[in-house]
């Protein structure tokens, strides 16, 4: 196989597997029966006049189904914390006990569980997408490779057929990975 040819193909591959790994972080962050410290990793609290991670700030423990333990390792910093939690409307009211900071989830209703299921669609259809524009600038790149005569007609077509296989296996790792959290959220 042309060297060209094998640059743009790992390209392809590589860029589609960060597109994947972008919808599982994004999927971690949604709210299924179970609450999972993903839920709060990017709230910023001020910290000495810096907006700084609540996980660089405290220990962040999930206690049970629906509970979120959040202990600050300097004291001070309660308040900050407490007020960074409120703002962020994650669902949950703070209980701040002068130790730590318990957030207690509700169970989730049928609609809040639809809605956060349609959310997940939504974002996984977001993902087919770059998955197919990826695929469209492989195809791109092999068809200047072909018009500029680095690779025959035959190796260009090759090629892109190979793309359009890696297309058609994330397109499917997408489609599974949804399921997985539909089925996680719609769980009762």
């Amino acid at each position: 196989m042309n060297e060209e040819i094998a640059k743009i193909l790992q390209h392809t591959q590589e860029n589609m597997e960060k597109s994947l790994q972008v919808l599982k972080k994004d999927f971690s962050l949604l709210r299924s029966g179970r609450v999972s410290s993903a839920m709060i990793d990017s709230i910023k609290a001020d910290y000495y006049g810096a907006p700084t991670p609540i996980s660089q700030m405290a220990s962040i423990m999930v206690q049970d189904a629906s509970t979120i333990l959040v202990t600050p390792w300097d004291k001070t910093l309660l308040k900050d914390i407490e007020r960074a939690l409120q703002e962020a409307n994650v669902g949950a009211t703070p209980n701040n006990d002068g130790e730590a900071i318990r957030l207690h989830f509700p169970p989730m209703t049928k609609e809040q569980r639809l809605e956060i299921a349609k959310e997940a669609k939504a974002m996984a259809e977001k993902s087919r997408v770059a998955i197919r524009n990826i695929r469209q600038d492989a195809n791109n790149h092999l068809k200047k490779l072909e018009k500029a005569k680095t690779i025959t007609e035959d190796e260009s077509k090759k090629s892109q057929d190979n793309v359009q296989k890696l297309t058609d296996e994330f397109v499917k790792k997408i489609d599974e990975v949804l399921k997985n959290k539909e089925d996680e959220i719609l769980k009762v």
